[in-house]
């Protein structure tokens, strides 16, 4: 019988998870030296590809002596939370990943706090040593203060440390030693991560963590198998948190993780990392068990969704010429099936007709959705993003406050903290990061933070890093003023004609080039003044004697300002929607229509 260990590798974004795995893999003899591994292998999906950061949670499994060790690479963004507190009720011990510049950064805290609560002992390696302004020394001080802060047993604080460059496939317990491959890790794996408790007698149980769909096999369920032995063909029951029974179905297929692929398996026995097939209904945090038990295992509670956006049809007048998907029930069924995959997300049909709200956690878990949605040929028209308030028990207003972490070059503190303070910030921390920069700590409300990223980049010059994560819930803070100028709003359909956009530059920074198709009430630019401003951006010139047409062509036009979908949604305001398609991103007011607009305003004041 082969011995097992089960292990997460936990982070902050971007300090090396997935390509310290790309280097288990090879080391460990899963991939056979004439077999070429992808970089970041675990990185499938093509968002996570094209952005550079794990969306979603993956295991994988390598054997080590006779050990097979299963390894499962967490996301490492505070938006996709909700993976890897799911993830850690899966596994017996973790390796706490921190860059060895960066020191402990917002979502190193998060995740290791998530994994002290559950009784785990990490393993803390200190990656990117090679790195020319590595401080070793002064990060594993701030990894052990950010351990005795974060109530660490006396156990927990008896961490074992690692220095190791993932991307130069070596790691070492001293310094001194020989850097030369990533073995010694392996050893303390097998050494330090207790295996997992197997009671193999007890009837079968084990809790769902994560969904995916399979266009052969239909809901793939993935979890660890908590008490006994699960055989192909097996009737098994589906019970929900409360204990309520969701299905009675068959096992069609176990399948087992082996290098990158998963295998089928004949049965498989506690303490494993397997993937289901088979069941119609069963979702994650359900448990999945034989028909004579009752009780369901225990979930990990998760945090609530902080941010709310609304997702419309598009009913703009080009709708339907870009994409396929356009109804609602098209919508709806595509955001159902997310929620049930994707338990930090939350949906609920909105009180407008044909639209639904997306509570999640930040701006940048929505933005995925959306960004896989239309890349799945849907339409949609998004609101502005919208903070979740809640009340106290004395019926105060209660507000999500986040960290704000920033890294910034000294001479732009002054700036940030100003821009900071009229958001409502409060300055936590203040010091010197080494090599010119300050590292400075905010609270702010969730609210102050919408649209900001881009002003942030502007005052740094682009050099400014800032990594957030929600902290609590806190009184509200008043009103944020708006610090967005007026719309350039279009009169007419048609596409933009270069002489009209040349004339219009002088008002503002335009969004749309010559060509481009536009109707009445999109957003075509901003303007350089507060108020809004309807504009003709179809005027040709007129053609008399004295007016050549061909003099156009000497027009020279500034290239416009393109956003991303990201900057889109943090761009609009309450009036204004994001109209998504498969090969656009436009921005346009809600209502269309310049009469609608002005009886909205008039009510308002009334």
């Amino acid at each position: 019988m082969t011995k097992l260990r089960n292990i997460a590798i936990i982070a902050h974004v971007d300090h090396g998870k997935t390509t310290l795995v790309d280097t288990f893999l090879q080391q460990s003899g899963t991939f056979k030296d004439h077999q070429a591994l992808t970089e970041r292998a675990m990185d499938s999906n093509d968002l996570e590809r094209e952005r550079g950061i794990t969306i979603l949670a993956k295991c994988t499994s390598l054997m080590w002596k006779d050990t097979r060790i299963n390894i499962v690479d967490t996301p490492g963004h505070a938006d996709f939370g909700g993976e890897v507190e799911r993830i850690l009720s899966m596994v017996d011990g973790v390796i706490l990943l921190v860059d060895a510049a960066e020191g402990p950064m917002p979502q190193t805290k998060f995740v290791l706090a998530k994994a002290l609560k559950l009784g785990l002992k990490p393993i803390v390696l200190i990656n990117k040593i090679d790195r020319s302004d590595e401080r070793h020394e002064e990060v594993l001080d701030e990894c052990f203060e950010l351990f005795l802060n974060l109530d660490a047993t006396d156990e927990q604080l008896d961490f074992k440390v690692v220095y190791a460059s993932g991307r130069n496939g070596w790691a070492v317990m001293d310094l001194k030693d020989e850097r030369k491959d990533v073995h010694c890790l392996f050893d303390l794996v097998l050494e330090h991560v207790p295996e997992p408790n197997k009671d193999k007698n007890a009837p079968f149980s084990m809790l769902a963590t994560t969904l995916e769909a399979d266009p052969y096999l239909g809901r793939i369920l993935t979890g660890r198998i908590e008490t006994g032995t699960i055989n192909v063909n097996t009737a098994v029951k589906v019970l929900s948190g409360n204990g309520d029974v969701v299905e009675n179905e068959r096992i069609t297929k176990i399948l087992g993780f082996r290098g990158l692929n998963r295998i089928p398996l004949e049965s498989a026995e506690a303490g494993d990392i397997i993937a289901v097939a088979g069941l119609k209904k069963g979702t994650v945090a359900d448990t999945i068990t034989l028909p004579s038990i009752n009780v369901p295992i225990a979930a990990q509670p998760i945090d609530p969704p902080t941010l709310s956006m609304t997702f419309s049809i598009n009913d703009s007048p080009l709708a339907g010429q870009e994409g396929k998907k356009l109804t609602s029930r098209m919508v709806a069924d595509r955001l159902f099936k997310e929620a049930e995959g994707n338990v930090s997300i939350k949906i609920t049909q909105s009180a407008e007709r044909d639209s639904f709200d997306v509570a999640g956690r930040g701006e940048l878990q929505l933005g995925v959705l959306i960004e896989t949605m239309r890349r799945e040929g849907f339409e949609l028209s998004i609101s502005r993003p919208r903070v979740l308030f809640q009340t106290d028990e004395n019926g105060k207003k209660l507000e999500p406050i986040e960290e704000a972490v920033i890294d910034v070059d000294d001479e732009y503190v002054g700036s940030v903290v100003e821009s900071m303070s009229k958001r409502k910030a409060d300055l936590v921390e203040m010091r010197p990061s080494g090599g010119g920069k300050t590292r400075v700590v905010f609270h702010i409300p969730s609210r102050g933070l919408i649209g900001y990223h881009g002003q942030f980049l502007t005052e740094t010059r682009g050099t400014g890093i800032m990594n957030r994560i929600f902290h609590s819930y806190g009184p509200h803070k008043g009103t944020i003023e708006s610090h967005r100028r007026g719309a350039l709003i279009s009169t007419g359909d048609g596409e933009a004609v270069a002489f009209a956009l040349f004339n219009l530059e002088e008002r503002g920074t335009l969004f749309v080039s010559a060509g481009d198709k536009i109707y009445q009430g999109m957003v075509i630019g901003e303007n350089s003044r507060d108020n809004d401003l309807e504009v003709n951006p179809l005027k040709g010139k007129q053609l008399t004697n004295m007016r050549a047409s061909g003099k156009d062509e000497a027009v020279k036009l500034t290239t416009p300002k393109v956003m991303t979908l990201e900057q889109a949604i943090s761009y609009i305001q309450d009036d204004e929607r994001v109209e998504v398609t498969p090969t656009t991103i436009r921005i346009r007011k809600a209502l269309l229509c310049p009469n609608e607009r002005k009886k909205e305003s008039r009510s308002k004041k009334d």
